[in-house]
């Protein structure tokens, strides 16, 4: 199902309705309304491809899923999957929790 809103505050209660609130923080949701808005204003939204396009997760979490080259007790973690997410992906944003929303289909 798609459709159109006008705020981030819909675009949560969007996710609600989906049953998938939890699949972003709501810091993560803003970051990704305010990207598509970027984007395309006009954009219908369709949350199911969100979910499968986008993920947020922790740098630790990153590193550790795709296999990034680093030692856990140096400090550059961060630099290190962003790194990596900028050469392969797209960064949406960070969280000021430290998570990292991205496009996770590559």
């Amino acid at each position: 199902m798609k459709q159109t809103v006008d705020n981030a505050s819909q675009f949560r209660d969007a996710f609600r309705a989906m049953g998938r609130h939890d699949q972003f923080s709501y810091e993560g949701m803003e970051l990704l309304f305010d990207y598509f808005e970027e984007l395309d204003p006009d954009m219908e939204l369709d949350v199911i491809a969100i979910c499968c396009d986008y993920s947020e997760d922790s740098t630790e979490n990153i590193i550790k899923d795709y296999g990034i080259e680093y030692e856990e007790n140096e400090p550059g973690a961060m630099e290190a999957a962003t790194a990596y997410l900028e050469a392969n992906s797209t960064i949406v944003g960070i969280t000021s929790t430290g998570s990292i929303v991205y496009a996770s289909n590559f």
